[in-house]
């Protein structure tokens, strides 16, 4: 059975609450009245049913686990994961791996000029390191399983605290650490690049679900409702199925050279917006769109502009392009460099008139935001950004895009 801390002190937990907006998990006072109970209910025993309790409290999203995981390792087991995932040089730029550089060369634990270490075998070593601390802990400032100065745990000395019976150790269970440990949420969070997986959670949530064909469906609920009124006797309530109606119409940029480094990751979300959609129009264009785009990657089979802008305003268009190019060809006329391209209107014009048609249209560029000012072309990046709603192709911008798409 779990006490709470008297009334006289403060919650130590409360300290654990504070920290999550740093880890970018917003709170509501719901959660910790949630909290609360299941503290009064007794539903804590031990760590592994505190990280399940506290997980269930706060954590409301899939791309939010990861970092729940890593504020709960450095609140409770003063371990400081960083965020990136294992592999991923950008470690070498968190301030974790730097203390704990510095550390190992103090330590003699690594020896000779840093330039001539492997990469790779740095970043091994960094996260060899972070389970062995996982693995081997058996205490900290907040949490011991016997004796310790934490105010929650057995037999500590902390007062005021959380009285915790069943210790950590000896449990053989230890399922939190595992959990920890497995960082098997990485590829959801917001700052991680595109993968198969959430990029298929993140475009789940593109619906529209309407009441569609027959009524087939048993509904349970106007069912009991129904059956009440009649005084027991069972009345059935069909109603139709619900069904996405949404349309999508993809553009995608995939000529010139400028967009060659970014095919495979521009691929991966053509697969899967296809597998998603069933009523999705896919078209080419080189650059920009001008009066046709084309049905075929070849771009031979054009289609004029004019005819896509018949679609139904609710229709939802995804633009992906690096939207750099010389400045002509967005704003003059004949500005494109295909003889088969050239229209008397500049490309602009094509985008105000998509604009104008569809509300829902958003432009995805492969380019990473913090390069758009100085990569080639930004001016024209910069114009076509004034027009569009537009947002860097990776996770953290592909859920804005589906958020703006929703509305």
């Amino acid at each position: 059975m779990v006490n709470p801390a008297s009334d006289a002190a403060p919650n130590p937990l409360l300290g654990f609450f504070a920290l999550l907006p740093r880890y970018g998990i917003q709170l509501s006072m719901q959660y910790l009245l949630e909290f609360q109970a299941g503290l009064q209910k007794g539903l804590v025993h031990n760590i592994d049913e505190l990280f399940v309790l506290l997980r269930l409290c706060v954590v409301k999203k899939v791309e939010q686990m990861d970092a729940f995981e890593r504020a709960f390792a450095f609140y409770f087991l003063d371990v400081d994961i960083p965020d990136v995932a294992e592999g991923d040089p950008a470690l070498f730029d968190t301030h974790q791996f730097q203390a704990w550089l510095r550390e190992a060369i103090a330590r003699k634990e690594i020896q000779g000029p840093l330039w001539k270490l492997d990469p790779d075998e740095l970043i091994k070593k960094f996260w060899e390191t972070i389970r062995q601390q996982l693995e081997r802990h058996d205490g900290g400032r907040r949490w011991v399983g016997t004796g310790g100065a934490s105010a929650f745990g057995h037999s500590g000395q902390a007062q005021p605290g959380v009285r915790v019976h069943a210790p950590m150790q000896g449990t053989g269970q230890r399922s939190a650490i595992k959990a920890i440990g497995a960082r098997q949420y990485t590829d959801y969070a917001a700052s991680h690049s595109l993968s198969g997986s959430n990029l298929r959670q993140a475009l789940s949530l593109l619906k529209q679900l309407k009441p569609s064909g027959a009524r087939t469906e048993l509904d349970i609920d106007a069912t009991i409702a129904a059956t009440g009124r009649n005084g027991g006797e069972i009345e059935l309530i069909f109603d139709k199925a619900l069904r996405d109606k949404i349309k999508v119409i993809l553009l995608i940029d995939n000529g010139g050279r400028s967009m060659l480094p970014h095919v495979p990751l521009t691929q991966l979300l053509f697969a899967k917006l296809s597998d998603r959609f069933g009523d999705l129009k896919t078209y080419f264009f080189h650059n920009t769109v001008y009066g046709q785009v084309f049905a075929d990657p070849r771009h031979t089979r054009p289609v004029p502009t004019a005819k896509l802008l018949q679609a139904h305003p609710e229709t939802r268009v995804i633009i992906i392009g690096d939207a750099s190019m010389a400045p002509e060809e967005l704003v003059s006329p004949y500005g494109s460099l295909y003889f088969e391209d050239e229209q008397p209107e500049p490309s602009i014009y094509w985008l105000q008139q998509l604009q104008a048609r569809f509300k829902s249209t958003v432009w995805l560029n492969p380019i990473p935001r913090s390069h758009w000012d100085q990569t080639y072309g930004s001016w024209t990046l910069q114009r076509i950004r004034e027009l569009l709603p537009m947002e860097e192709l990776s996770l953290k911008g592909l859920r804005w895009a589906v958020e703006r798409l929703n509305r």
